[in-house]
């Protein structure tokens, strides 16, 4: 993989975190969610009209329904979670090491499901990978008081909607341009919270500049950076590097929020944030020297890749 690819991902992915804390205090997280999907939506719509109408063409409603059900998983279901949770008063870094376990589920279920089997080796990679979230998590748990504890349970199900887009994007035919489906996506989530929204009464945004930062933040960091880089690079290397790739997401949104916001970062954090990167050298050594030929290489699952990016 490449490194730069690989570092602008985990730095994009984990700046949602920071800008979720960063609007957090200023309006409700559906209110913020209805404001950095509605304008990106009436953008991408309006780019498709006069730049990208060629993109369209062959389009079938079934492969639109599709993208509308992987933006609905991986936008919609996702961030929700992730908005709510920090809105409970869960620290970003927390948030992100409970997501953080995610690459686990992908490695269990990427056999059964997409035949794409995880050898000996990626497997102690995964679980130090664990040993590295769980750490960091009890460090930050500790430090933290007057959080309900179901909280810790809301990202939780975001973390499994995204495992769902995952494996509903990798089993299906890649014969949608990337732009039409961060379109689709993006118009997708746009709907959804802006009928939550008005369902709450929160569609006024609030008067207050940290607002539109954050914003401004999320579309341009999170979503084209994170969220675009993580579809290309799961179709470049795959489910397992891109999942843990993952694991990085937690000890740097920990390190990123006691910068910003002073949250705590003590030695288990930096413990944990060592034993997440020995997680990805193992996994990626490991699946380097199968690709090699030292043992015996993964089956590839689904459809040939048809394009250099995205799903």
């Amino acid at each position: 993989m490449n490194v730069l690819l690989a570092v602008a991902f985990v730095v994009c992915w984990s700046s949602g975190f920071i800008g979720a804390k960063l609007g957090a205090g200023t309006a409700d997280p559906i209110t913020l969610l209805m404001w950095r999907f509605l304008p990106l939506a009436v953008v991408l719509v309006l780019g498709t009209m006069l730049f990208g109408l060629h993109l369209w063409s062959g389009i079938r409603m079934h492969t639109v329904r599709r993208e509308i059900v992987i933006g609905a998983l991986s936008q919609t279901g996702y961030l929700l979670t992730v908005y709510q949770a920090i809105g409970l008063g869960v620290s970003s870094g927390t948030t992100a090491l409970i997501d953080g376990t995610q690459p686990l589920v992908v490695a269990v279920l990427a056999g059964p499901l997409l035949r794409e089997y995880v050898g000996p080796r990626q497997w102690w990679g995964l679980a130090l990978g664990v040993a590295g979230v769980v750490t960091v998590t009890v460090g930050d748990a500790a430090s933290s008081g007057g959080v309900v504890w179901w909280a810790y349970l809301v990202p939780f199900a975001g973390m499994l909607s995204l495992v769902a887009a995952t494996f509903l994007a990798r089993r299906s035919p890649r014969d949608t341009d990337p732009t039409v489906s961060l379109t689709i996506h993006c118009v997708t989530s746009a709907v959804l919270f802006t009928a939550m929204a008005g369902a709450g009464g929160d569609v006024t945004p609030p008067a207050d500049a940290t607002f539109w930062l954050a914003v401004t933040w999320l579309v341009v960091l999170s979503t084209f950076g994170g969220y675009g880089l993580y579809w290309l690079v799961l179709r470049r290397n795959g489910v397992t590097r891109v999942n843990t790739l993952m694991f990085l997401m937690a000890p740097v949104t920990a390190v990123w929020g006691a910068v910003a916001f002073g949250e705590p970062f003590g030695a288990l954090t930096a413990t944990g944030l060592l034993l997440s990167l020995g997680a990805v050298t193992v996994v990626f050594r490991a699946q380097s020297r199968e690709e090699g030929g030292d043992v015996a290489r993964p089956i590839e699952a689904g459809p040939r890749t048809t394009s250099g990016s995205g799903p």
